[in-house]
């Protein structure tokens, strides 16, 4: 037997685009777990200040495990107890006991690759022939909740919007032909991959001469000659990932609570702000804008696999709606459309109270504020900012706040 609720250890890396020491919510958050460090679960994660902290993960994925107090590999644990814990129906499902979905919080202080992840189908051929930087064959849709304000570029503008950009002089070099006036999915996919396969020369030129055209040339979207100089600072105006994003992405600003949705082949690159983030269980991306060029994929194969249907910003959204579960109205979810998992997030005053309904299927909660007391199956645990939890399937949970509380739960069905 194992207890329905057990606390768990997360880690968190270290790229480039995180935010520093403390600044980072995914660190700070980390040493309260408490985390590991380096040398694995024997390790308390140590805090260094000088350094840029990114992502925490708290899933299964053998990149960065989760452990349990005691040291176990949390993967471990639910294989040698599967049914009770992950459930039968899980189980038959996805025809294995892994934890189907990564949740992680990142920590952004400057744009992240310019990326998508493949889908089912390519992910599983890029897996077989490169399995050192393709990890698994799995695809990789995910959810993102600010937690602060938070920029992302995210799917593409409508196609009439970017037709009109397209018209400013110094981006007519990257159209098919000059005298066509019909703009639709294949002329964008000509003009993104004309933009990633540019010269850094080429590039820096347009950037220059956008950066110099007056506001009122671009429409409703001023922010463009405004973003180049940040964008460049953190890059390089040559980098072709800036005319991409600018030209021809939505931009969106979310306020903590609100969320987006990137399907499988979705473009987006994330700008700044802490997020909770969910995604099918994968670590396979493709990069070809936000960083150096040799870290680039091809531009053949990422304009190959890339969803090119333009939309709007409002499109991106995925909006909260009340949860089911929720005993006492305290409690909303996400619901991405996929199969891998939904997300919820619970908002408790000083001393409110909620029950949270039993699923058929594991769950991993953080309390990202605040201190409750969990009680499941006649036992009780303290929830404090930072403490990370699976729950078992079957698990119906009462949460009673000592502090107010707000924590957010992947869970799958």
């Amino acid at each position: 037997m194992v207890d329905p609720v057990l606390q768990i250890k997360a880690s968190c890396n270290q790229y480039p685009w995180g935010k520093t020491g403390r600044d980072s919510l995914a660190a700070a958050l980390c040493e309260k777990t408490p985390g590991w460090g380096g040398k694995g679960p024997n390790e308390d994660f140590k805090l260094d200040e000088s350094k840029p902290y990114a992502e925490m993960w708290f899933g299964t994925y053998p990149v960065l495990p989760s452990y349990t107090m005691d040291g176990q590999d949390l993967q471990d644990v639910i294989d040698k107890n599967a049914e009770e814990m992950v459930g039968k129906n899980v189980i038959d499902k996805f025809g294995h006991a892994k934890l189907p979905y990564l949740p992680k919080v990142l920590s952004i202080a400057k744009a992240l690759p310019l990326q998508l992840h493949p889908n089912k189908d390519l992910a599983s051929k890029l897996h077989e022939k490169d399995p050192e930087n393709f990890t698994d064959p799995n695809h990789k849709p995910e959810i993102a909740i600010a937690l602060t304000k938070f920029e992302a570029f995210c799917g593409f503008k409508p196609v009439d919007t970017i037709s009109k950009l397209m018209q400013l002089e110094p981006l007519k070099q990257y159209l098919p032909d000059a005298s066509s006036t019909k703009f639709d999915d294949q002329t964008l996919k000509h003009v993104v991959k004309q933009m990633l396969t540019a010269e850094d020369a080429t590039i820096g030129k347009t950037v220059d001469a956008l950066h110099k055209t007056d506001k009122s040339s671009f429409g409703s979207d001023t922010y463009i000659p405004d973003m180049i100089p940040r964008l460049a600072d953190q890059y390089d105006k040559t980098d072709p990932g800036l005319v991409v994003a600018l030209i021809t992405m939505n931009y969106l600003v979310l306020q903590p609570g609100e969320s987006i949705y990137i399907p499988a082949d979705g473009i987006h690159a994330y700008l700044s702000g802490d997020i909770i983030e969910c995604m099918a269980r994968s670590n396979n991306v493709l990069n070809t804008g936000f960083c150096p060029s040799a870290e680039r994929n091809s531009a053949d194969l990422f304009c190959s696999c890339l969803t090119f249907t333009p939309h709007t910003a409002e499109d991106c959204m995925l909006p909260a709606k009340p949860y089911k579960g929720s005993k006492s109205g305290k409690t909303l979810v996400y619901k991405p459309p996929m199969s891998e998992f939904n997300m919820t997030r619970t908002q408790l005053d000083k001393t409110d109270s909620e029950t949270l309904a039993a699923v058929s299927g594991p769950s991993t909660a953080i309390a990202t504020k605040g201190e409750a007391i969990i009680k499941a199956k006649g036992k009780q645990w303290t929830i404090k900012e930072g403490n990370i939890f699976f729950i078992s399937q079957g698990t119906e949970v009462e949460l009673v706040a000592k502090d107010g509380l707000e924590m957010f739960t992947a869970y799958v069905e």
